[in-house]
């Protein structure tokens, strides 16, 4: 599994080095929400193994391959493509002609959203569920013009782009959980792969958070193995040998993520913020909050660009 991780700011350099115009990249800014979209025409014949850490979201009209991980995918139908983060994938192209869109957008814009935060909660975008959504004629038809929509509406200058944007992704989303009622059965899964499904799961639930009243229940990999009823060691050799992170990078990352949802959309006090996210004392979320954002929760709150 390549090491590699290719960041948004990597992919616009690489397509400016390229001198291929494919996306405007000027408004780009690292930590605040980001979302484009291309049309699939642009894009190259060869993309390099590694993972990405950002979302993509492609409706993919052309014959190719994936190499996703240790699987061999193969495209001849109209299908959506939603890789998981923690998978490195590469793309080759079998037609000249290519057609559809891709959609590239970072954490913040996807945790900005209650309707997306629901799709964190299904099988879209994770390591054990397939990253290919084959479409029928009349699918095709439907994802074509959402995202025609989304095209039109990100090179426009309307002022409420972004939700409009968001609302036709959703749809999208949406459009793919039709075909995957039929989820991977747990029983067809490796251990270790069954067992990361149902910490992401029991992670997941937990979010979003709605009152003080209700804190953070399971903030520990030694809360969640004893939830799940087995060892917190096999709880983490499962977990890293799926992701390629350890238990505690996971639950913090969806902490922080849930921490900045929290100051930006609700009027808790920063106190309360951290005490709902299991923080006995407020010092203690300030430190945690400052060492991975290298501001205050103060700051963060009063410099926020929505």
């Amino acid at each position: 599994m390549s090491d590699q991780l290719e960041t948004i700011s990597d992919y616009y350099k690489k397509v400016k080095d390229g001198k291929v115009t494919i996306f405007e990249t000027d408004d780009f800014v690292a930590g605040t929400s980001h979302f484009n979209i291309t049309m699939r025409k642009y894009c190259s014949s060869r993309s390099p193994y590694s993972r990405r850490d950002y979302y993509r979201v492609s409706l993919i009209i052309g014959k190719g391959k994936f190499q996703y991980g240790n699987q061999t995918i193969t495209i001849e139908s109209p299908s959506l493509f939603f890789p998981s983060l923690n998978i490195p994938y590469s793309w080759e192209c079998e037609d000249v002609i290519q057609e559809g869109y891709t959609c590239l957008f970072n954490q913040e814009f996807f945790s900005g959203n209650s309707e997306l935060q629901f799709f964190k909660k299904t099988s879209l975008f994770k390591e054990w569920s397939s990253p290919l959504v084959v479409l029928t004629e009349e699918q095709t038809e439907l994802a074509t013009l959402y995202f025609d929509q989304i095209y039109r509406i990100n090179n426009s200058s309307y002022p409420f782009r972004c939700n409009s944007i968001k609302s036709n992704l959703v749809s999208v989303l949406h459009l793919a959980l039709e075909n995957r009622m039929e989820d991977v059965s747990m029983n067809n899964l490796p251990a270790n792969v069954r067992l990361y499904r149902m910490f992401d799961e029991l992670l997941n639930k937990q979010f979003p958070l709605d009152s003080p009243t209700y804190p953070l229940e399971l903030k520990t990999a030694s809360d969640f193995a004893d939830h799940l009823h087995v060892h917190v060691n096999h709880l983490n050799s499962s977990v890293k040998s799926v992701t390629n992170l350890t238990t505690t990078q996971i639950i913090k990352e969806r902490i922080l993520e849930e921490s900045k949802n929290l100051l930006k959309y609700t009027n808790w006090d920063i106190a309360e913020v951290g005490y709902t996210l299991g923080f006995e004392q407020p010092s203690h979320f300030n430190n945690f909050f400052k060492k991975h954002t290298d501001h205050s929760p103060l700051q963060f709150k009063k410099t926020l660009i929505i």
